[in-house]
């Protein structure tokens, strides 16, 4: 029998790797002779990195870089075994918890991150995963994509500073400076919100005020992106003023697909292809996948519906555990999930639960195991 574990981490508890450990010890307490294989997974935000190195070898490298004020900063990525693949998290270096002391929603930027993405390539990537959530600026990736060799120009040929506020000076983009190597690589962009780069739920009137825009800012970051969107289509041909996803992380998204031909997905998928969970399957009877709350949210992008879906493409039962189970669950069930069960085993506190989650985790897996033995088929007798 061949169990593959692939669960999210569950918030203030449990890695994804630790979550795999403790429901293994409960598959293995059912079936003590089951192949059993861990996929930590995370949806491109917070422990992304560390299930890329587990999953594909490599390594975090570490880069000095700048925060979204100009201020240098430490920040990691990780590169895969082969160096062929990297990901990068934008909240490492152009992240809100940088600024807190000093935050700029006008002039803040992603610069950071580009460097970060910069010396990846450098290292011989050539497929980049950037998750984008945690942003502290409304540029529209202008940052990111300048220390990647993008000039950003206004009437008399002068480069913008930084930050999304300039934006609105903005008449020409030069991409002549970036290197063969940017342009040959695929740039993936994990990105689970849908809200447009523009308008009413565009990145700045959305995503703003969390960065610190007052509305006066609010509006003047909107007609900055407009602005930006109108050149990226007369530079580029691409329209990303209403493209779903084009907002997240202060318009990066939308910066990425317009220059870079970035693709942008929900970040569990992505990183599901990154980890190499599809050839995980192979042969698999049974998916254990989970999260610290299952519930109707967990249907849009998240690691569960991931997994739930690849899954049900092979006709593997999927189920998932998790700190609390909350209806109805019908989206989740026809993305091809079987079941979904609490850790709960009684009345208790949620700082109990997180408290008590490895060995829950690991009572729970053994039942919910022993039960799907029991409703198996049985194997045919060998022949002759």
């Amino acid at each position: 029998m061949k169990i593959v574990i692939a669960p999210d981490s569950f918030k203030g508890s449990l890695s994804a790797a630790e979550v795999c450990a403790a429901v293994e010890a409960g598959a293995r307490r059912a079936v003590p002779g089951a192949e059993v294989v861990r996929v930590p997974m995370a949806d491109g935000g917070e422990g992304t990195l560390d299930c890329f190195v587990a999953a594909r070898g490599g390594d975090l490298v570490e880069v000095a870089a700048t925060d979204p004020v100009g201020r240098p900063v430490k920040a990691a990525y990780a590169l895969s075994g082969d160096g062929r693949s990297a990901v990068v998290e934008l909240a490492a270096a152009s992240g809100l918890p940088l600024v807190e002391d000093a935050p700029d929603p006008l002039g803040a930027g992603t610069a950071g991150t580009g460097e970060l993405i910069a010396d990846a390539i450098r290292r011989g990537a050539r497929d980049v995963l950037v998750c984008i959530g945690g942003s502290a600026s409304t540029d529209g990736g202008t940052g990111l994509l300048r220390a990647l060799g993008v000039r950003f120009l206004d009437a008399d040929g002068v480069e913008l500073p930084p930050g999304g506020a300039a934006l609105a000076r903005l008449a020409a983009i030069d991409d002549a400076g970036v290197p063969d190597a940017v342009r040959d690589a695929r740039f993936r962009v994990a990105c689970d919100v849908t809200n447009p780069l523009v308008g009413p739920e565009g990145a700045a009137a959305v995503f703003g005020p969390q960065k610190g825009a007052d509305p006066a800012q609010v509006r003047a970051l909107d007609a900055a992106l407009t602005r930006f969107a109108d050149v990226l289509d007369a530079t580029f041909g691409v329209r990303v003023h209403d493209l779903p996803g084009a907002g997240a992380a202060g318009g990066t998204c939308g910066g990425l697909v317009g220059v870079l031909g970035a693709e942008p997905s929900p970040g569990a998928a992505l990183v599901a292809e990154a980890v190499g969970l599809d050839g995980a399957l192979d042969g698999a009877d049974l998916v254990i996948t989970g999260e610290g709350r299952v519930d109707g949210q967990s249907a849009g992008g998240k690691v569960v519906s991931a997994v739930a879906a690849l899954a049900k493409d092979r006709a593997i039962p999927a189920v998932a555990l998790a700190g609390g189970v909350t209806g109805p669950l019908d989206e989740l069930h026809g993305l091809g999930l079987t079941a979904a069960f609490s850790i709960a085993d009684g009345p208790r506190t949620l700082d109990a639960l997180k408290a008590e989650a490895a060995p829950l985790l690991t009572a729970l897996a053994d039942q919910v195991v022993r039960v799907f033995v029991v409703g198996r088929p049985p194997t045919p007798p060998a022949a002759g």
